[in-house]
């Protein structure tokens, strides 16, 4: 009798091993593709920022632009005596 219970643990045990083993696994891959799909989106947000910044640096050139135009226009006003002085 004692046989048979101690078969039957062993039984058991080899049976959670396996079941370990198999969840080891699964947690193995969904961690590596929750890795996998966290760098994408990590990539992604990064494109969007550097996009921003592009938009960003362009409104600024155009700023500049208008200011410099600007400056020109009252220089000009000025010369032919003309504007609000």
């Amino acid at each position: 009798m004692s046989d048979n219970i101690d078969n039957i643990i062993v039984e058991h045990l080899k049976a959670l091993r396996n079941e370990i083993k198999e969840f080891r696994s699964r947690y193995d891959q969904d961690t590596a593709d929750f890795r996998q799909r966290f760098n994408t989106l990590e990539r992604g947000q990064a494109g969007l920022k550097h996009e921003a910044a592009g938009q960003f640096e362009g409104y600024v050139s155009q700023q500049v632009i208008m200011d410099k135009i600007q400056e020109r226009i009252e220089k000009i006003e000025k010369r032919l005596e003309l504007g609000n002085h």
